[in-house]
Parts: structure tokens; sequence; C-alpha cells
């Protein structure tokens, strides 16, 4: 136990290097959707109350997330690519200690992302300063492993060139069925089916709900929490499942 945490120490270490070596993609990830943040409230939030601050900084947050998918599969693919992670199969690191590095050395990035963007919230509309900023960071960590798995998985199985075009697709589900943009309520009963089963909706509610409380703590909080976990949960088995039948083949 003792050496597998220092493996995934040293592989978390290594893979936080590689992500300050490319201070541009983290200028994009982090100033993409902080402009969007501003740009929203500024045109939007007299027309209605969906883009004030306090459901448009929690929608930024996860929106944001869906970007460390084309990120973190990014910085898979390129390892890949240049054989490092070949050189490191001849380690007696186990699968699932490669995907908890690059993991772990992610979660930094998601902690600078959603303070950023409830400080500039706050700064726009300081009403929503309080206890609740803290639960939405904290479970902000939760949301983002949806996304991150969903990285590895398609680091493991794309390459450099092609993992931008299929990660831009869940990029689009979350905008799309999140409902961060646009009322709900006028869609038809079979998308409303759908958005409540994919981690999309659920991961936007469970962040605004825990900035701005909640009334029912099972459906507002622990349902979607409990479905964003089981995708989470999901995607990184089999991330962990095709990167060992990745090792072997190498």
């Amino acid at each position: 136990m003792r050496d597998s945490c220092r493996r995934i120490g040293l592989l978390t270490k290594r893979s936080l290097k590689e992500i300050l070596r490319d201070p541009l993609s983290l200028i994009f990830t982090l100033g993409l959707p902080l402009v969007m943040e501003i740009l929203f409230w500024l045109i939007f939030h007299g027309m209605t109350s969906q883009f004030g601050m306090k459901y448009l900084a929690p929608g930024i947050v996860v929106f944001s997330q869906s970007f460390l998918t084309l990120f973190v599969g990014i910085l898979l693919a390129t390892d890949r690519s240049t054989s490092f992670l070949t050189r490191l199969f001849v380690s007696r690191a186990r699968p699932f200690e490669f995907i908890f590095g690059y993991t772990l050395s992610i979660l930094p990035l998601v902690l600078i992302q959603s303070v950023l963007f409830f400080i500039v919230g706050t700064a726009f509309e300081p009403s929503i300063f309080g206890i609740g900023i803290l639960r939405a960071v904290l479970l902000s960590l939760v949301t983002s492993l949806f996304f991150i798995a969903a990285g590895l998985l398609l680091g493991t199985l794309c390459t450099e060139k092609s993992i931008g075009g299929v990660a831009s697709i869940l990029i689009a589900g979350q905008s799309v069925l999140s409902g961060m943009w646009f009322p709900v309520e006028g869609l038809s009963s079979g998308m409303l089916t759908a958005m409540k089963i994919l981690p999309f909706r659920n991961a936007t509610l469970l962040i605004q709900n825990a900035l701005n409380g909640w009334s029912d703590g099972f459906g507002d909080i622990l349902l979607p929490l409990l479905i964003v976990i089981a995708y989470a949960v999901a995607v990184f088995i089999i991330a962990i499942l095709i990167f060992r039948s990745k090792m072997r083949s190498d």
C-alpha cells in the first residue's frame, strides 16, 4: 500500500510538471469560461434571473470542467505519442496508479477554477457570498471527477490529433443538456427525462443547490450527487480496464 501511494505521488508530481509546461492550455481552460461568465452576466442578467450569478457562476464552474476532458485527454494522448508511458510500463506501476496520478494532478486546477469563478461572481453580485460557496467548491471536486475520467478514457482511446473532435461532443453535451443557458420547462418529457438521467444537468444542479441552499435534501443534493458519482466511477473503471489492455499490448 505504501509503495502504491509513493508511485501515485511520483506520477502526480510528474503530471503537474507537464501541466505547468503548457501555460497556453491553462490560460484557455481558465480564461474562456471566465470571459463567458462576465459577458453573459453583463448582457443577460437584467433580462432573466437565470443569468444572475447565483445560477450563472455554478453553471460556469461545471461548464469549465467539461474543458478538462479535452485538457486531460490531450495530456494522456501526448504521453502515449511520445512513448513516455511505454517507458513507464516497464516499472511496477499498476494501471489504477497511472489513472489516479493523472487525476490528482488535475484537482488543484479544479479548485482554482471554482474559487476564481465564485470570486468573480461575488464581485458582480455580493449577495451570493456565504457558506454556500464553500459547499459548492468542495462539491465541484466531485463533479470534476466525471469529466476527468472521461478525459482519461478518451486519452487512452484516441490520438492527440483526434481527441479534440471527440471531446467537443462532451463539451457540447454539458452546454446543451445542463439547462444552464435556457429554461427547461418548455422541453419535451423525453428530453427532460434524459437530462435527469445523464450527469450534465445533475452536476449543474448540485453546485447550484450547494450555493443557494435546498428544500429537499434528497432530491436537490443527494440524488444528483449519487448520479454524478455513479457515472464517474463507471467511467473510471472503464478507463482503467482499457488502460491496462493498452499496457499489455504496448
